[in-house]
């Protein structure tokens, strides 16, 4: 019976790679995709059911593969079959998967457009869970010079220093900065911490000759500009 089950999951497991050989990978499902990265399952549960496993414990079925990137290592691990080689390897297949999104948009991204730039870092900051503050230092022709995560907070605040901005803009010789940071709410709608600093930040930008251009909140799907919404 035992060798019976065995044979079964192995040839369950060859079917989606087969599969792939013959209708390309456009014609596997989730579930099948990540069994021929897992290789094998278990003894009593094949490879392909550990996908489905996968993507249930990721979140609802339409949802599934965007739940991924919010998975940890130990959290995957929990699942029978699956080890920490397992686990890396579809963790470094979430974090492929959101730059190779990024590398499709990166020439499109234009700086003088907000909506551009929110688009480029949506699916970077939206799966954040502290909010992340990240400078932008463009040369005179608003061209990115370098980028800079400026800090890390709690789940609702952020700490961000004015000096600490200028600091890193004039090291890098910057024309015009933009500020962009998440709502872990998913609600981009600025507090008025966010409003403060952002005041904070133009003044400052005036008198170092650094103008802030822009102040971009990331939500879940959607964004607010600080340019485009007159509050700069």
């Amino acid at each position: 019976m035992k060798k019976g089950t065995t044979e079964s999951n192995t040839e369950t497991e060859a079917l989606p790679y087969e599969k792939f050989l013959k209708q390309g990978p456009e014609s596997l499902s989730e579930a099948e995709l990540l069994a021929i990265i897992l290789r094998t399952g278990t003894k009593d549960c094949n490879s392909v059911e550990l996908g489905r496993q996968i993507l249930e414990l990721a979140g609802s079925p339409h949802k599934g593969l965007l739940g991924l990137y919010h998975l940890s290592v130990e959290e995957l691990k929990q699942l029978r079959g699956i080890g920490e080689v397992k686990a890396v390897k579809i963790k470094c297949i979430a974090e492929l998967s959101m730059r190779m999104a990024k590398a499709r948009k990166e020439p499109l991204l234009k700086f003088s457009s907000p909506e551009s730039v929110a688009d480029y870092f949506m699916e970077e900051l939206r799966h954040e869970e502290k909010e992340r503050v990240i400078l932008l230092c463009l040369d005179n022709k608003a061209q990115l010079i370098s980028r800079s995560v400026l800090s890390i907070g709690t789940a609702n605040a952020s700490l961000l220093s004015p000096r600490e901005v200028f600091q890193y803009a004039l090291k890098v010789h910057a024309m015009h900065i933009i500020i962009l940071h998440n709502h872990p709410s998913g609600d981009p709608m600025p507090s008025r911490q966010d409003m403060e600093i952002t005041r904070r930040l133009a003044k400052t930008g005036e008198l170092m000759e650094i103008p802030l251009i822009d102040h971009i909140i990331i939500g879940d799907r959607k964004y607010i500009s600080f340019k485009e919404s007159g509050l700069l």
